[in-house]
């Protein structure tokens, strides 16, 4: 069997590295050591479709090259055939992907054991410039700031209740059979928000992510009502315009949660306690406008719903008047916000939307300028399948980018050592292969949402380990985005625990400040809002170098308890990007010899001369 080398993650294999645009070229190296000259083959196809199969040409002792562009945007596979010649009879070898490696490839005797490398196609697309260059705070509206007392919150609706105390542990009133019967509130309001506008200000954030504000029975929100309306206990309309005005005037964008996966069960589009009306809804009479919304397996008491919760009746989102109403239609809910001056929409849950909604509520949003579409995907978005469909969220018309959860979980990885160093540089490197540059860039990381424990919780509330999480957030590639409270140390376990009111009263500014050295930091650097990403490892320590132009800035973790000693010789680059004389020219001699445990270290450098660092000290 002929020896065989490719690493799609080498510069000299494959340029560009990574996912490509549409009518850009791309080369393809391969080296094979044989006693015979053998014929060469890149075979590819774009996904559904027949393999093309391109003759490679020897341009070298043992190396073979082809180059090709794509016209069509979309998910491709390659792999390669090695044909020999022995005695007028032909011996075929196959090359691909090797699972768990690092990029390198392995050759396979069967076609069937043949797996391919893929190659992300994509149309190229402008950056949002206030989104990409920003730094995002997630609120849940109900648990931020309230500008009333709480005796002035009561109002009139049915299975609620008000926390005297805001200090107060967030907990769920449930009936034996699991449901919610009383949803409890602390009365963040529009106007409390507003209030603290000076907060976010000082802190240093640009862009403010808010869960969902429309009218709903929880205090999550995500069983909308009305998508028309403001939930009366966070404010009015007035408050809410008001709200984005003072962002605005501030520089602070704002996105909102889009949720149109499922309604509320009690809204006015299903409305089961009738609340609107004896004819109104879908589960009061099926002449409603919004019954061919809903799929009933019996009318009215079973239909489906979101995940089988009876409170969140699933919408087909095939439906025409559906999607009208959300972004199609002459007055529609995208429109309807977006003119009121919403930069952005997060959608909930973008795996159960078909790929022609969110590219509908694209379009729609195309009308205006600059405005950003980012959605709620857990794993890797370039080839994720859904319902049995592979989805379309990387190639241009779909999402923008993704909340980068992948990220998240190699942040746990490294800091709770549940994977290997190398493994988590492998798993970064992967995504950023498969992601446009674009995408990787306008993906929205956390390493704390509404969805998932409190940091400071998931790391044992070891602290040297949480501000080594958050030093990775402002470094990692994409948009930093603080869930309201981390920088006060909140603890919280799994909903509801991770979404306790904010701790207003909480003195110690230690961790505060530290985020604002971050914030800072990534502001004055462009290379952590736009660089282009390689990850690398020696030993025990993680590494991060961020480039854009001339300037580069690096990053060295500990994660151990231990002390460790830097050996230059001894870092492993995940790209065989051709850094390694300039990284010598610039960092080496900048390098300290150890790092102490659980600390980092970090540098920015520019035409060779170190311009920042010290966020620690």
């Amino acid at each position: 069997m002929s020896h065989i080398r490719f690493n799609p993650w080498g510069d000299y294999y494959k340029q560009p590295f990574g996912a490509i645009a549409t009518h850009h070229e791309v080369t393809i190296r391969i080296y094979v050591a044989s006693s015979v000259e053998p014929y060469v083959y890149c075979r590819y196809r774009k996904e559904g479709s027949e393999i093309l199969q391109l003759p490679m040409a020897k341009i070298d002792t043992h190396w073979y090259e082809c180059r090709f562009s794509l016209t069509e945007k979309g998910l491709y596979f390659y792999s390669f055939m090695i044909q020999e010649s022995f005695d007028q009879s032909l011996t075929t070898v196959y090359y691909g992907e090797e699972d768990n490696s690092d990029g390198i490839g392995k050759s396979v005797d069967q076609l069937h054991q043949l797996k391919e490398f893929q190659l992300t196609c994509y149309d190229e697309e402008e950056y949002v410039p206030w989104y990409v260059d920003g730094v995002a705070y997630q609120i849940f509206p109900d648990r931020f700031h309230s500008h009333l007392a709480n005796h002035q919150l009561l109002v009139d609706r049915k299975k609620t209740f008000i926390y005297g105390n805001q200090s107060d542990s967030p907990m769920y009133i449930k009936n034996q059979a699991g449901d919610v019967v009383r949803w409890d509130f602390f009365g963040g309001t529009l106007k409390g928000i507003e209030e603290k506008i000076p907060y976010l200000l000082d802190l240093g954030v640009t862009i403010v992510y808010l869960n969902p504000i429309f009218l709903a029975d929880s205090n999550h929100r995500y069983d909308t009502n009305d998508y028309f309306e403001i939930d009366s206990l966070l404010g009015t309309k007035e408050d809410f315009v008001s709200l984005i005005q003072a962002l605005h005037q501030n520089n602070i964008r704002v996105i909102l949660d889009g949720v149109f996966s499922h309604v509320g069960k009690n809204s006015r589009y299903f409305n089961q306690d009738g609340r609107y009306g004896n004819n109104v809804g879908a589960s009061r009479t099926q002449a409603s406008e919004y019954y061919p919304w809903f799929t009933f397996t019996d009318y009215p008491s079973d239909y489906q719903s979101w995940w089988g919760i009876k409170d969140l009746p699933e919408v087909n989102k095939e439906c025409q008047s559906f999607q009208e109403m959300i972004y199609a239609g002459e007055t529609n809910v995208i429109d309807y916000w977006t003119s009121m001056g919403v930069d952005g929409w997060r959608l909930d849950v973008a795996d159960e939307l078909p790929d022609v909604f969110i590219e509908g509520i694209r379009a729609t949003l195309a009308k205006y300028e600059h405005k950003i579409l980012i959605g709620e995907v857990w794993e890797d978005a370039s080839n994720k399948i859904s319902y049995g469909n592979r989805r379309n969220y990387v190639f241009g018309d779909n999402l923008q980018g993704v909340m980068n959860y992948p990220f998240r979980e190699a942040v746990l990885d490294l800091l709770l050592h549940r994977s290997s160093v190398d493994q988590i540089c492998l798993k970064l490197t992967r995504l950023l292969e498969n992601y446009p540059l674009q995408f990787v860039l306008q993906s929205l990381t956390n390493v704390g949402t509404h969805d998932t424990k409190r940091i400071y919780s998931e790391l044992y509330e070891n602290e040297h380990k949480f501000l080594l999480a958050l030093s990775l957030l402002f470094v990692l590639p994409g948009v930093p985005c603080l869930y309201y409270g981390d920088e006060r140390q909140m603890k919280g376990e799994a909903d509801p625990d991770n979404r306790a009111f904010f701790p207003w009263h909480n003195e110690n500014q230690r961790v505060v400040q530290f985020c604002q050295r971050w914030i800072n930091y990534r502001k004055a650097h462009r290379s952590l809002q736009r660089g282009d990403t390689n990850f690398f490892y020696q030993g025990e320590l993680f590494g991060c170098l961020r480039i854009y132009e001339d300037e580069w800035t690096v990053l060295f973790v500990n994660p151990s308890e231990r002390e460790q000693t830097i050996d230059f010789h001894g870092i492993h680059w995940l790209r065989s990007v051709d850094v390694t004389n300039q990284f010598i020219e610039r960092v080496t001699k900048q390098l300290p010899e150890k790092i102490a445990g659980s600390d980092f270290w970090l540098a920015t450098f520019k035409d060779e001369q170190k311009i920042g660092g010290q966020i620690n000290g």
